[in-house]
This record gives structure tokens, C-alpha cells and sequence, in this order.
């Protein structure tokens, strides 16, 4: 499989930016061979959010890199200078069914939902758990992703293509 020239930009969105879009950006950044160029950003993120320490150790415990991640808005990429996106992807729930930004150069969008491990009264390990088994749920659906063929990739039919990955 050849490598297109230019890399593909993945936005992943989820409401706060704080578990779930920022494994997805660090898990295709870190697995995509640069294919992909991934981004993550939240539509209503708390004041001063930070990543999920959660988060940030199942990732450094799969031996993923986790410098430079940190939470934002979504009104980041809307900016003109923001980079252009080809696939923007929704990671859970309430992003969803949000009316999002119009994003430059309209791109691709599906949604992958994922329920929010750190949600709920349990322990801290139960969270810890529920953190670890979003994480390879979410890669699981990258490696699909990752191993798409380019004629999978291309603006027409890129919708398509990560649509159908949210029922695998």
C-alpha cells in the first residue's frame, strides 16, 4: 500500500476533549505510518480542562506518547489558518447531536460512540478499567481504518468508509 502524498487530517470530537477524542488523536497519530494527521477538540470543553489523567496513563501504558495533548475548543479548527480537515469524527454521544461548526472545505464526518469511562460512581480502578477497554476499543476501529485502501480514502467515498467502520 502506498503512502498518499499528502496525509489525511482527522478531527475527533467529544464534548469536554478530555478521554476519549484525546486516545483517538494519540492512538491514529502514533499507529497511522503517516497516512493520517490526527487532531482532537471538544465542543464544550471546561474551563482550564486538562486530559484525563486516566487517559494519559493507559496510553503511556501502551508505550503511545502523550506530550502536547491538552484539551480545546472545537472553535480552533474553524479558524481560517486551522488546518483542513478530511474526516471529522464524533467520539461520543452528546458531540453528536450537536450542531457543530461548518468546517472549512466540508469534510467527511461519522460517528464512533463511545461510552465515557470515567462517568458513573465507580472506583477508581473501575474507572481505570472502563479507560483501558475504550482504549482498544478505539483501536481496534483505527486499525481498520489505518488499513483501508487509498481508493477507500478519497473525499468521495470517505464518508462512506467511516460510517461503516462505526458498525465494526
Amino acid at each position: 500500500m502506498t503512502t498518499p502524498l499528502k496525509p489525511l487530517n482527522v478531527l475527533f470530537l467529544c464534548t469536554h476533549n478530555s478521554t476519549r477524542s484525546i486516545l483517538a488523536e494519540a492512538l491514529l497519530n502514533a499507529m497511522s505510518g503517516g497516512r493520517f494527521r490526527a487532531y482532537s477538540a471538544g465542543s464544550s470543553p471546561r474551563a482550564n480542562q486538562q486530559p484525563n489523567p486516566l487517559g494519559l496513563k493507559a496510553l503511556e501504558t501502551a508505550g503511545i506518547a502523550t506530550e502536547g495533548l491538552n484539551s480545546k475548543s472545537w472553535d480552533v479548527f474553524a479558524e481560517p489558518d486551522a488546518p483542513h480537515m478530511d474526516l471529522i469524527i464524533t467520539v461520543c454521544d452528546n458531540a453528536a447531536g450537536e450542531v457543530c461548526p461548518l468546517w472549512p472545505g466540508h469534510p467527511a464526518t461519522a460517528h464512533w460512540g463511545y461510552p465515557d469511562p470515567s462517568e458513573g460512581n465507580g472506583s477508581e480502578d473501575d474507572k481505570r478499567e472502563a479507560t483501558r477497554k475504550t482504549l482498544h476499543a478505539i483501536k481496534r476501529r483505527l486499525e481498520l481504518l489505518c488499513s483501508l485502501p487509498d481508493a477507500k480514502l478519497q473525499q468521495a467515498v470517505l464518508q462512506t468508509s467511516a460510517r461503516q467502520l462505526a458498525q465494526a
